[in-house]
């Protein structure tokens, strides 16, 4: 098998208040953990200049070696957009958006495809509903026993209080303000109805047809959760504009905890599955859909390109991998009742090796496809393979390696 010694990463991270520094700073942490787990050299360099975050990646050991440029579309502005408001209005946004997810039937799709996922819909606005009962009912206790209108005095305030300082705090362990965001994102996504939105995928499609003229051997798309969604769009876009763009390169589009079913059930998505179906009908694009059972955030088992109406095209190569055979059990204790942090360790650094490792997936020297077959080795069989196309024999630091 030819190793990978050029790559280019177009990496579309998932729902969270975080910029391009923070995730490359992210992804220098998990690249050295991997590095450590895996026992190979890693240099992960500085942040370059541009409307997205792009940065190099060194990964070696004897015998080969392989350079990566890494591009992040994140879409923290977008994030930081939908959390902005005071308490009440995000509420008042964040319930809007449930009807709206409800009414196009994207909730009984959920329930229908994967009841884990639905349940996650729910929880956030089932916690928020029971809490304004409670607020209502301590607002009303004056009228309830009876008494006069002066008691609202009291009970007003009362109210206030077990909301703001009782309820909110107590909320966000669940990240509850945070999820009714993601879902204003994920109406936005599936709607195509808001000019903000539609502007950041097109500039997100400029950028990624210009990291396309990048010489490489390989061409990773990788998406976590809601950025799936976004990466969907944005390759559906290109391929909707230039057929052949992909063509005479090796593309892998691996989606990580995928949630493009979280946009794509709903009945106003024609635009997104028409994307997916395109992306699954491209020859040079090898769809890569990383699920894991413990996680009950992504689609499980589902074939998300069938779900999404297109039956007959090629499917996505699911593989499924298991979070407690990444980390040790107290680490996997620690984390495993928080479901958000346990959907993210798909781009985390892992403790132990195993049938899956993000770093290796997009800085690794092994093809990206290699990991849609668990047992197949995710380095080099033989110490010195492929050294002699490489013609180097050590680990080359970013700051003397070619461009």
């Amino acid at each position: 098998m030819k190793l990978v010694n050029k790559r280019v990463v177009l990496h579309f991270p998932g729902f969270e208040p975080l910029d391009g520094a923070a995730h490359r700073a992210r992804y220098e942490r998990t690249a050295r953990q991997s590095a450590s787990v895996w026992g190979y050299d890693v240099e992960t360099g500085a942040a370059g200049e541009g409307h997205y975050v792009s940065f190099d990646v060194g990964t070696g050991a004897d015998g080969w070696q392989t350079r990566t440029r890494v591009h992040v579309f994140d879409h923290n502005e977008l994030v930081q957009q939908l959390r902005m408001g005071n308490t009440a209005s995000r509420i008042a946004a964040g319930f809007l958006s449930f009807l709206q997810v409800v009414r196009e039937g994207g909730m009984a799709g959920y329930f229908r495809h994967a009841w884990r996922f639905g349940l996650f819909f729910i929880f956030p606005f089932l916690l928020t509903a029971f809490a304004i009962l409670i607020t209502l009912q301590i607002l009303t206790l004056p009228y309830w026993l009876g008494l006069s209108g002066w008691h609202f005095g009291w009970s007003a305030p009362l109210a206030a209080i077990f909301f703001t300082f009782g309820f909110l705090p107590f909320s966000e362990r669940f990240h509850t303000l945070h999820l009714f965001a993601d879902w204003d994102m994920a109406v936005a996504l599936a709607r195509m109805d808001r000019t903000d939105f539609n502007d950041w995928l097109e500039q997100c499609a400029t950028s990624m047809r210009e990291a396309l003229n990048e010489e490489a051997d390989e061409y990773v798309i990788s998406s976590h959760s809601m950025g799936s969604s976004v990466a969907a769009h944005v390759v559906g876009i290109l391929l909707e504009r230039e057929p052949d763009v992909f063509k005479s390169k090796r593309v892998v589009f691996a989606t990580l905890g995928c949630a493009i079913l979280q946009c794509a059930l709903m009945s106003s998505a024609t635009l997104l599955r028409s994307r997916v179906g395109l992306i699954a009908r491209c020859p040079n694009i090898f769809w890569l859909d990383v699920q894991c059972l413990t996680d009950s955030i992504n689609f499980y088992k589902v074939p998300v390109v069938s779900v999404s109406g297109h039956p007959d095209a090629p499917q996505a190569s699911m593989i499924h991998i298991r979070v407690r055979q990444m980390l040790t059990p107290e680490h996997y204790k620690k984390i495993r009742a928080d479901q958000l942090r346990v959907h993210r360790q798909y781009v985390l650094g892992p403790d132990m090796k195993s049938s899956f490792d993000f770093t290796l997936l997009t800085a690794g020297p092994m093809p990206a496809s290699v990991f849609a077959y668990p047992d197949v080795s995710k380095l080099p069989a033989r110490e010195h393979e492929d050294k002699e196309a490489r013609g180097a024999d050590h680990f080359v630091p970013i700051a003397s390696a070619p461009k």
